[in-house]
């Protein structure tokens, strides 16, 4: 359904001690990433990601479209921006294959949010 919240990301300045923290906290299951640089969360629920060098950040929601391109589309249309998260070079990688695509978006007042398109089959 498109809408519905499918991803979140945590922030934080150091991966492998957030790793600790959290799955401490809830018992979550976090693996390496793809990408060697964070960690894939599972929760038993939404799933999630956790990656470094943001201390400061508050936690991404990603919602579920069904088309990102779409979408973002849809969004610069509203009168909201897209921001870079540097996934565009990982479109058709292992990132991609296995956790899908996302965005990070403002509204037109400035609020974030994502948007994730999961892989296909999802």
């Amino acid at each position: 359904m498109t809408g519905e919240p499918t991803f979140f990301e945590l922030g934080v300045a150091d991966p492998e001690r957030g790793r600790v923290f959290y799955q401490a906290l809830f018992g979550w299951t976090l693996e390496p990433g793809p990408s060697g640089r964070g960690f894939a969360i599972s929760t038993g629920g939404v799933p999630g990601g956790l990656h470094g060098g943001d201390k400061d950040a508050s936690p991404y929601l990603f919602f579920r479209v069904d088309d990102l391109d779409t979408a973002v589309a849809k969004v610069r249309e509203l009168g909201g921006t897209i921001e870079d998260i540097g996934e565009d070079g990982d479109e058709d990688g292992e990132s991609a294959a296995r956790f899908g695509r996302f965005k990070l978006c403002r509204d037109d007042q400035g609020s974030a949010f994502g948007l994730h398109q999961p892989p296909r089959g999802q």
